[in-house]
């Protein structure tokens, strides 16, 4: 069963959230990513909430959600997805970041690292690479002169590699870029241009995966470096998939993503001191 809800921040943004799956079941926690909405998991939806309570929502500026005045930084980012846990009345999960989704999901465990038992990654990094400041602000530029339709048009075939443009996906993933406001992808760029949440990443006390598409460029040798050497961590590289192996290839990260949530996650339920 799904529902949706709203939850109201104390600037008055409120954010867009659903919930799916058994009441009593072990949470786990789902982070969109950048120029994505909700929508980006509704692939793992079927398999996750036969076993799961699923939790997902649109990041601020994305989606349902309200878009921010000004620039936005992962300590906000991580305190939504907080709040938003809070929301729900969700004490303690497993949380799944895509992409800023990642950086988002170490903000909140450095915040509240008792609510966490497991991380996962998925195309995301603890600390941005050099350079890209410039980057991002060229996005932003971008979508403030020629609209989010150019940064869909741009985007896309980058982040489905090997994926017609006519195809159904890069048609779906298109729309979902252009319907981001420019407000929440302008305050986004400046959180994405240079963000260092390595220590919490090290911090991590609980299970850890990192999940990459093999064809999403220098990524998968990224995640490796940084979350790869933490104790116990996992790592998978989905074939076939660039930066959104969820959305490109969902049964094969599907799979990855089970396996690890029924082997490791929740192994125990006792929080930790």
């Amino acid at each position: 069963m799904t529902h949706p809800f709203q939850v109201t921040r104390p600037d008055g943004c409120r954010l867009q959230a659903r919930l799916d799956g058994p009441e009593e079941a072990p949470c786990v926690v789902l982070v969109n990513s950048v120029l994505t909405d909700l929508a980006v998991w509704d692939a793992q939806i079927p398999a996750l909430a036969a076993r799961y309570r699923v939790l997902r929502y649109d990041q601020r500026g994305h989606g349902g959600s309200d878009a921010p005045e000004g620039a936005m930084d992962f300590d906000r980012y991580g305190a939504d997805l907080l709040a938003v846990m809070d929301g729900a009345g969700v004490d303690r999960c497993a949380v799944v970041g895509l992409s800023m989704g990642c950086p988002t999901a170490l903000a909140a465990t450095a915040a509240a690292p008792h609510r966490f038992a497991a991380f996962v990654a998925v195309d995301g990094v603890a600390r941005s690479a050099p350079g890209r400041e410039a980057f991002w602000a060229e996005r932003r530029d971008t979508a403030r002169r020629d609209g989010m339709q150019a940064i869909a048009d741009s985007t896309a075939p980058r982040w489905l590699p090997g994926l017609a443009p006519e195809a159904e996906q890069s048609q779906r993933l298109r729309r979902m870029i252009a319907a981001t406001p420019v407000a929440g992808f302008a305050a986004a760029t400046h959180a994405l241009g240079a963000y260092d949440h390595a220590a919490a990443a090290a911090a991590l006390a609980c299970p850890v995966l990192a999940i990459a598409g093999a064809e999403d460029g220098a990524m998968p040798e990224a995640m490796a470096r940084q979350f790869g050497g933490l104790p116990g961590a996992q790592t998978a590289v989905i074939p076939g998939a660039g930066h959104l192996p969820n959305f490109q290839t969902p049964d094969a990260f599907t799979r990855v993503l089970l396996a690890f949530l029924d082997g490791k996650a929740f192994q125990t339920t006792k929080e930790p001191a």
